[in-house]
Parts: structure tokens; C-alpha cells; sequence
């Protein structure tokens, strides 16, 4: 085809002449990993810790400044039942709700706020709270408190993603939702601190927070009496919502930071810092604010930024591999909203052939943008589990990795020809054919990368364009996609894989979550196995995961395209930090201290 090549390198060597005009320095490329001869050199073989311990005496109380890397502004939502993006779960990290603790492997133990026994048999889980907890503001937690997130979820007026059907697994949670019953009746106060919970069907799942069971409370007092459609903008949501963490929200500027204090009635003890601030600083600046002493931890460190604080003596550098993959997702149907189900349409989606969209895979070189710009941090990916769940994810799965000739053949094969030799396919009728790609709009890196996508689809003679000509602002974004915006044919976004490694809440056909809207029969019937009975047995389990990673890597409603080690950004003034899925640092807040009065710089 007749066309101008266009590699990431030379993109990356374009967009370095200006900044060395405009700094007036050429001598500080970013290293593309090509010696002189254009070999590559070997990967870095990058080292991390998970946790840090730093000398020095504590000081008294004294705040955290944690900063949090974003280049818009977050939503503020401090509910587990109506939040739905990943940063708004950072922020709620410092002032929980949650009554289980979990365990390295993610599964719930016993020395949380509450604790839960499971009757395999007669399909009921009872949770049982602890006694003398109380919220931030003294109220004591009770059982109603663990039944209103349920009811929440459950209710008829509810606009969030949580109504999937997880949820429906429990007994009558589809006739309250339906308005054909006044509570849920598989929820049972069977005393001030038990609560049963009947469930249709019962998997391994549950431990890990699967098949219906809610892992945090609301605090009925408060929300109790406000109408479900009235939540999302409460001041008890919005501003200052109450909490049975280790800090209480004190102080919101809308979209910027949050002023968290510490709570005396954390069940744990009384912290012993005297606050924690939470701001949000932009890409481009986060490298100076951390070697400037701004701030002494990071919440969503991006990794392309680690060549440019990886040689700072003033923090650590902390990692773990991330419940995470980034994709590319391909819009294969709509919602229907009022069925509460997907309805996928392969035949009227523009995306509906699947080799088009295994060429679509085939041709982006993320090999090449791992290896430009995230230093080894970035893997690619080969299945839809992340390898974190060592006994889900399959690494036999070759995946999609980059073959432009392969994607060129498939694109044959499906119909797809330049009929005018411009260089550019036609559809299968030899009509113009142009693809609307959505994408989240971020620092130079980002916008640098998803121009490359669109040249290499470019590459293999598809014409791939920016949904609404531009790369889109992240909450706009979501927006556009949940509401299955008629301008995108296909979109990249990302998972925060949560502690329960079951698909059903992203990848089944109750599941809004579900942004591709695609479903299968047999899709529906590995996701229900995977959350059925007949997963307690581990093999079977296994091997329902293995069905459900080989069916989404054949039909490719979506593409899994990058694995990421999470990295936080520790300064020296931090006593000590964890990572460690085993001992995180948010299970024990209370005891973070600092040895200094102020961040150390540089």
C-alpha cells in the first residue's frame, strides 16, 4: 500500500527536536533503547521493594500529603455503592467503609470489622459485625447499616453499575428491584450483630467479595432516610460523609484535594498522624513536586514518568505487579437500560467482523511503546486475567502481539480492499470505510501513544479517526462510552481488577460494566460456571477460567494490551510504607508516622 511509515521512534525524535529548541538543550533525550548500529538493547532488569522502612524518630501527629496523579479533576463520590471510577476509590481509601479484611491470596479473613461463615449447602452466608464499632461521628455501626448498601443497589431509582447480576444472586433482590416486594428477602437481621444473606447460588467467589455479598456498609442515621435518586449529590456523600476508617473527610475543594482528620473512634485505635491531604497534581509537574519535597506518598503514579525521578535520593520507589490491564474495546451493541441487560448486535455493528478486529490487534506494536516509554514497567499483555491470579491466568495464551502482515491478511480475507488505490481500505461493498476511536485524553506521552495507534491502523490500510476529532477528557469519556455514544466504533480504556477474580461483573450480560455490550450463549454459561457450585472444585474452577480467557481472546470483543507494575513513591519522611498485598498499608493507617515536620527535597 502506498503509504509514509511512520514508527513511534521517529514520532518520539520529532516531538524531542522541539523540546530541545524549546529548552535550548538537545542533550537530554529520553534513551529510545537503540544503540548506535539500531539494535536493541536488553530490557533493564528492574528491582523493587514493596515496603520501606526509614530511620528517625517519629514526631507527633503531623499530616500526609499525598499526591494524587491526574490531569482533570476527580468526582468526589464517598459511597462504595455509587462510586465508579478508580481515583474515587483512592480517595475512599482514607476514609472506609469496608467491614472485611482480606489476605495476600484476596480472600476475606476474620479479623475485620466483621467476620462470615459460609453453609455450602444451604446457600447462606451469615456476616456477623463486630461488637462496640462505631462511625466517625459515634453512632454505633448495627446491622442496618450493612443491609442499606443492598437496598441501595437493589432500588428501582439506582443509576449505578452495581445492579449486575452478581447482585441478582441474591434471593429477592430482583423482586425489590422490580418493585414487586418491599425488601429483599434473602437479607435477614437475625440479631444486633448478624446478618443471613440467602443466595440463589454459591461459588469460591464469595470469598474474595463474589456472588452478591457487599463488603462495606452506609451509615443508615444518615443516608437512611434520603431517596435513593437524591444520594449522588448529598452533602453525607459529596462533602462530608461519615466513616469507619482511620480518617474522616474534614474538607473538600471540589475536583482538587480532599482534607481528611483523624478519627477517634476507629476501631483500631486513634491515628496517629493528625491528618492526611490528598491533592491532585498534574502530569507534568508530578516529577518537581515529588524532588521538591511537596508531598510524601503517590496515589496512581504514571510509570512514564519514572526515567524522571528514578535517580531522587529524597523517596523510595516501591512496586508490585497491579490487578490491572489496559484494552482496546470494540462496540458490538447497546445497553438496554430498561431490560437491564446487554444487547449485542454482531451483525449491525460496524466492529462486527471478528477478523477486523483481530487485525485491529494485530497491528498495534506494543512492544514498541513499552520499550520507548515505560522502562520495562509495561508487559504485554496475553490474556484477559491478570497474572497476579496465578491459578486463573493463562500464560499459554499467545495473545495478540505485533504482526502487521498477519493483520494485512486477515484484512483480506474479510472483504476489507483499497478499491482506489489510496492506500486506505474500503468496507466489504467498496463504499469509505473510517473507524471512531475514543480515547482519554493525558500528558504528552499519552497523546503521543494514541496518535501512534491511529498510524499503526493506518499501516495496515485502515482509517482510524478520534472520536469527535480529540482525545477526550477522562470523566467525558466514561460518560460517552457507558452511554454507548453512536460517534465511538472502538475505545481504550483500563480495569483495576478487583480482589474477586470472576469476569461475571464486567463480562456478563447483566453487567452495565459490560462497555463492549457483547455477549454469547456460551460466554454466559463459562461465567455462570465460574460463579456456580460447581467451582468449589478448584480444577474445574481453573478450567472454567481457562475457557472464559480462550473465548474472549478468539471472539476479541476486547483486546488486553498491557500488564503494569503498580509504583508508589515514598519520601524519606515516611516512617514506614507497605505495599504488599498481604500488609497493605490502608489495613493499618492508624499507624502510619512521619520523622520529620515537613517532606524531605532533594
Amino acid at each position: 500500500m502506498k503509504k509514509q511509515k511512520w514508527s513511534l521512534l521517529a514520532m518520539l525524535f520529532a516531538a524531542l527536536l522541539v523540546l530541545a529548541a524549546c529548552n535550548g538543550d538537545g542533550d537530554k533525550d529520553k534513551d529510545t533503547g537503540k544503540d548506535d548500529g539500531g539494535k536493541k538493547e536488553e530490557p533493564k532488569e528492574l528491582a523493587f521493594e514493596t515496603s520501606v522502612e526509614n530511620e528517625g524518630t517519629a514526631i507527633k501527629g503531623g499530616t500526609l500529603m499525598v499526591a494524587m496523579q491526574k490531569d482533570e479533576p476527580f468526582q468526589g463520590i464517598f459511597s462504595y455503592a455509587l462510586y465508579e471510577d478508580g481515583y474515587d476509590d483512592e480517595l475512599l481509601k482514607f476514609a472506609s467503609n469496608k467491614i472485611f479484611e482480606t489476605d495476600g491470596d484476596f480472600l476475606f479473613t476474620n479479623e475485620g470489622i466483621a467476620s462470615m461463615e459460609v453453609n455450602q449447602e444451604s446457600k447462606v452466608v451469615t456476616v456477623k459485625i463486630r461488637e462496640g464499632i462505631k462511625w466517625s461521628d459515634g453512632e454505633p455501626l448495627k446491622i442496618e447499616d450493612l443491609i442499606l448498601p443492598y437496598n441501595i443497589i437493589g432500588h428501582k431509582d439506582y443509576e449505578g453499575v452495581r445492579y449486575d447480576s452478581d447482585f441478582q444472586n441474591i434471593v429477592g433482590a430482583v423482586e425489590y428491584h422490580d418493585g414487586k416486594a418491599e425488601t429483599i428477602s434473602g437479607l435477614k437481621k437475625v440479631d444486633e450483630t448478624t446478618l443471613e444473606i440467602q443466595l440463589k447460588d454459591i461459588s469460591p467467589g464469595i470469598f474474595s467479595g463474589g456472588d452478591g455479598l457487599l463488603y462495606y456498609a452506609e451509615p443508615s442515621h444518615i443516608l437512611g432516610s434520603v431517596a435513593v435518586k437524591d444520594l449522588l449529590e448529598h452533602d453525607a456523600i459529596r462533602k462530608n460523609p461519615v466513616t469507619l476508617g482511620a480518617f474522616v473527610v474534614e474538607k473538600v475543594v471540589s475536583g482538587e484535594s480532599v482534607q481528611y482528620k483523624a478519627n477517634p473512634n476507629y476501631w483500631k485505635g486513634a491515628p496517629k498522624l493528625d491528618g492526611v491531604i490528598v491533592k491532585v497534581v498534574p502530569s507534568a509537574s508530578i516529577a518537581k513536586a515529588l524532588e521538591s519535597g511537596e508531598y510524601d506518598v503517590t496515589s496512581y503514579f504514571g510509570s512514564s514518568k519514572y526515567p524522571e525521578i528514578e535517580g531522587l535520593t529524597n523517596i523510595d520507589i516501591l512496586a508490585r505487579p497491579e490487578l490491572y490491564y489496559n484494552y482496546i474495546g470494540f462496540k458490538l451493541g447497546k445497553w438496554d437500560a430498561a431490560n437491564g441487560t446487554v444487547a449485542t448486535d454482531i451483525e449491525g455493528s460496524k466492529m462486527g467482523d471478528v477478523k477486523l478486529r483481530q487485525a485491529m490487534a494485530y497491528a498495534m506494536n506494543v512492544e514498541e511503546v513499552n520499550e520507548v516509554f515505560y522502562d520495562g514497567l509495561r508487559t504485554r499483555a496475553n490474556a484477559i486475567v491478570p497474572p497476579v491470579f496465578t491459578s486463573f491466568h493463562d500464560k499459554s495464551l499467545e495473545g495478540y502481539s505485533y504482526d502487521p502482515e498477519k493483520a494485512n491478511a486477515l484484512l483480506d480475507e474479510a472483504g476489507y480492499k483499497d478499491v482506489d488505490g489510496d492506500g486506505i481500505r474500503e468496507d466489504k461493498a467498496g463504499k469509505p470505510f473510517e473507524i471512531k476511536f475514543a480515547t482519554m485524553s493525558g500528558d504528552d506521552v499519552a497523546e503521543q501513544i494514541s496518535a501512534f495507534w491511529l498510524q499503526n491502523w493506518e499501516e495496515v490500510g485502515l482509517k482510524v479517526v478520534y472520536t469527535d476529532g480529540r482525545t477526550i477528557e477522562f470523566n467525558s469519556f466514561y460518560d460517552k462510552v457507558e452511554a454507548d455514544d453512536p460517534n465511538i466504533d472502538i475505545f481504550m480504556a483500563a480495569w483495576g481488577v478487583g480482589s474477586n477474580p470472576s469476569p461475571s461483573g464486567v463480562y456478563s450480560d447483566k453487567a452495565e460494566f459490560n462497555f463492549t455490550r457483547y455477549s454469547s450463549p456460551e460466554l454466559t454459561t463459562i461465567l455462570k460456571d465460574i460463579d456456580s457450585s460447581k467451582s468449589f472444585d478448584a480444577d474445574f474452577r481453573a478450567e472454567q477460567f481457562l475457557a472464559f480467557e480462550q473465548h474472549i481472546a478468539e471472539n476479541a470483543p476486547v483486546v488486553p494490551l498491557q500488564y503494569r507494575l503498580e509504583l508508589a513513591i515514598v519520601n524519606k519522611r515516611v516512617k514506614s510504607w507497605n505495599i504488599d498485598y498481604a500488609n497493605e498499608v490502608f489495613s493499618n493507617l492508624h499507624d502510619v508516622e512521619l520523622v520529620a515536620d515537613k517532606p524531605v527535597a532533594q
